[in-house]
């Protein structure tokens, strides 16, 4: 069931709900609208708007504040981003005592873009392991066959998010994965934090698998083994303004979907980076 409305513009302003840190999801979405932005990405939510009638409370909500889902994630429990440890135990698709929860759950997700007219399911796989030939990935590779033939099905796309690998090792999994219907949400600030690779280069090798995007930005680890900083947008090492440049020039039209994980004033952050984004975008297009 896809829902009548409003649809996005070219490279329109929008938000990842779950930055507004509401933990009602449907006043989340009356926040939006009073930013002026008409596009979320659904991130984590409350189990019940998995469920029949939650999905209609949040499809109704959606249409009646004038606001496009361009996406769902899949947002798992018991993911921790402590530290890299952390992360390559708890994250993503790689572990095999979480994975069959975690498979249903994409499922549900993605069944949940379906009823709300979205067309990308985005998820973080977790942190692949290095050796293409090692059972580990070849199993990763195997999950994310299945959840893209789910998807497709579904007349889907799943985006797997960058970050916690290379922009060339994440082209060479897309290439054994070998759906046409797998590709990625690029988030430039990842790189950064994950310490992986310069954004505008990776927006470079991953340029024709680019379907979604993340507008965030970051500082480098400073320790072994931890993550970066999230900062507001301009403020980190991502040079949003050549960011967006980079996405424009490579003919991408998708949504920018600002992400603000941390900090006290997440909706001043939110204000500031659309205003930011609207003064690039202005000058660029």
């Amino acid at each position: 069931m896809e829902r009548s409305g409003p649809q996005m513009k070219e490279r329109e302003i929008g938000v990842f709900l779950s930055s507004l840190a509401i933990p009602d999801p449907l006043k989340s979405i009356e926040k939006v609208r009073e930013l002026g932005l008409g596009v979320v990405q659904i991130g984590a939510l409350p189990a019940e708007f998995y469920g029949s009638e939650g999905r209609e409370k949040l499809r109704r909500c959606l249409q009646e504040n004038g606001i496009h889902a361009s996406a769902t994630c899949a947002v798992y429990e018991g993911e921790s981003y402590a530290d890299m440890a952390s992360v390559a135990k708890t994250v993503g698709l790689t572990n095999p005592e979480t994975l069959p929860g975690r498979m249903e759950h994409t499922k549900r997700c993605a069944m949940l873009a379906v009823y709300l007219g979205a067309k990308i399911v985005t998820t973080h796989i977790g942190v692949m392991p290095e050796d293409t030939n090692s059972k580990g990935y070849r199993d990763l590779v195997s999950t994310v066959r299945e959840i893209a033939d789910y998807c497709g099905r579904e007349g889907l796309t799943f985006a797997m998010e960058t970050g916690q690998e290379t922009a060339e090792a994440m082209l060479q999994f897309i290439k054994d994965v070998g759906r046409n219907n797998a590709r990625v949400n690029f988030d430039p600030a990842n790189m950064i934090l994950y310490g992986t690779g310069g954004p505008l280069e990776a927006v470079n090798t991953l340029r024709n698998h680019i379907v979604h995007v993340h507008v965030k930005d970051g500082l480098s680890p400073t320790k072994r083994g931890k993550l970066g900083t999230e900062v507001p947008l301009s403020e980190g090492e991502v040079s949003i303004r050549e960011y967006i440049r980079k996405l424009v020039e490579i003919g991408y039209k998708g949504p920018l979907i600002i992400e603000r994980e941390a900090g006290d004033d997440r909706v001043g952050d939110i204000k500031r980076g659309k205003k930011l984004l609207q003064e690039i975008l202005t000058e660029l297009v």
